[in-house]
């Protein structure tokens, strides 16, 4: 079956960096389109980044420039490198497998930046 383990969120300072890690099991990663989102409390789940089997790349107007998606097909792994955080990034961040009869999600993984 489908599985999306998330991992690498914690508790970091204004201007500091995360790297999350997404790792998928269960299906061919390498032709998927994967992503990133995340949920703030009372807020709606918002699309943070996207990349494609081919490589390319998508990003929220918010993050651009501060956030990197990346795949590694060989670990069936999806990477978000935060960098430059903001106490607005503080959210739920959530990894997605798009599908063409269902999406995946992940179970999650919390980041907080605060001083």
């Amino acid at each position: 079956q489908v599985q999306l383990v998330e991992s690498g969120g914690g508790l970091v300072q204004p201007g500091g960096s995360l790297r999350l890690s997404c790792a998928a099991s269960g299906f061919i990663f390498s032709i998927y389109v994967m992503g990133w989102y995340r949920q703030a409390p009372g807020e709606q789940r918002e699309l943070v980044a996207s990349v494609t089997s081919g490589g390319s790349t998508n990003y929220a107007e918010s993050v651009k420039g501060r956030f990197t998606i990346s795949r590694d097909n060989a670990k069936s792994t999806v990477y978000l490198q935060m960098n430059s955080l903001k106490p607005e990034d503080t959210a739920v961040y959530y990894c997605k497998r798009w599908g063409s009869t269902r999406d995946y999600w992940g179970q999650g993984t919390q980041v907080t930046v605060s001083s």
